[in-house]
């Protein structure tokens, strides 16, 4: 009992630190500041592309971590349901990198549980170890995910432009509605 109280400690303090690193990207720099001209009248700063990048990569955790979860609890549609809502969100978190000109060419959206930043190759593969335990550890995966992502969007808003911040409140509300699920799930469950 004792191991699985430390286990999920030491999981939501990766899920804390991750959350952080949205905040502290400079790591990233070299993989998201791509070409500096753009089509756009705005310009963003290295910092604000590497959020834009941070967000696309951390939608891609979200979608490829219930990818996974769904292939080993094949009867939980809740994972299946959402996996495709979270490929939309990554479409539209792309679509911002490419307008905004951030290098997204490392990325193979294909390779499901493959990813650029090492801080979500190891949120995602603690995800996946964590919801293997059981169907209701996989449900609170999902549940920390979204919680996760809702307070990423909401700091990587600050000081973007409108249309950026537009599309994060659209993911924003994206994600409460999955946390909802997930909620809805772990108590039936």
């Amino acid at each position: 009992m004792n191991e699985k109280i430390e286990s999920r400690r030491n999981f939501l303090s990766k899920m804390l630190t991750t959350s952080m690193g949205a905040v502290t990207l400079m790591s990233v720099s070299s993989y998201a500041k791509g070409p500096k001209e753009t089509n756009t009248s705005t310009l963003l700063t290295d910092e604000q592309k590497d959020k834009l990048f941070f967000i696309y990569q951390e939608e891609k955790v979200a979608r490829d971590t219930y990818i996974t979860l769904g292939n080993i609890y094949t009867e939980e549609q809740t994972f299946a349901s959402i996996q495709l809502s979270e490929q939309r969100h990554m479409d539209s978190a792309r679509e911002l990198c490419v307008k905004y000109g951030v290098d997204i060419s490392g990325v193979d959206e294909s390779e499901v549980g493959e990813f650029v930043l090492p801080i979500l190759q190891e949120l995602y593969d603690t995800c996946v170890i964590s919801g293997e335990e059981s169907l209701l550890d996989a449900l609170k995966v999902g549940e920390l995910i979204e919680i996760t992502d809702i307070k990423d969007l909401e700091e990587a808003s600050v000081g973007m432009p409108n249309d950026v911040v537009r599309v994060y409140e659209n993911l924003k509300e994206g994600s409460l509605n999955h946390l909802e699920a997930f909620q809805t799930a772990i108590a039936r469950a």
